[in-house]
């Protein structure tokens, strides 16, 4: 059975720094894209960014230049680094592990078949 488990959220007032964390078990993440999104209540889940299995990605505008997504297939894990943070940055933060490599469908929610439970980042201002 495949897990997610994402770690690292919290409450951080606007400008500050956050990392996030997600562990992979039931499956070798090395072979497929991985990606974060994030969710508000009451709007649609939003691609944050997404990483194929060489390191290729591919961010959202919203947060270009702001966050970085990297992975370490060695210890299955997928990272988010987010700096600069604003208060529309407020989400449920989820990882998400696709069925193939996502070429081209980094942002896609399509392209991913298991979903982490969440971890809940708050900005205040």
């Amino acid at each position: 059975q495949v897990q997610l488990a994402e770690s690292g959220g919290g409450s951080v007032q606007a400008g500050g720094s956050l990392n996030l964390s997600c562990s992979v078990s039931g499956a070798v993440a090395s072979n497929y894209a991985m990606a974060w999104f994030r969710r508000v209540p009451g709007k649609e889940r939003e691609a944050v960014a997404g990483i194929d299995p060489i390191g290729g990605r591919n961010t959202a505008e919203s947060v270009k230049g702001r966050f970085t997504i990297s992975r370490d297939n060695a210890k299955n894990t997928l990272y988010l680094r987010m700096s600069s943070l604003k208060p529309e940055d407020t989400a449920t933060y989820y990882c998400a592990l696709g069925a193939n490599r996502g070429h081209g469908r980094l942002l896609k929610s399509e392209t991913y078949v298991h979903w982490g439970q969440g971890t809940q980042v708050t900005v205040s201002s």
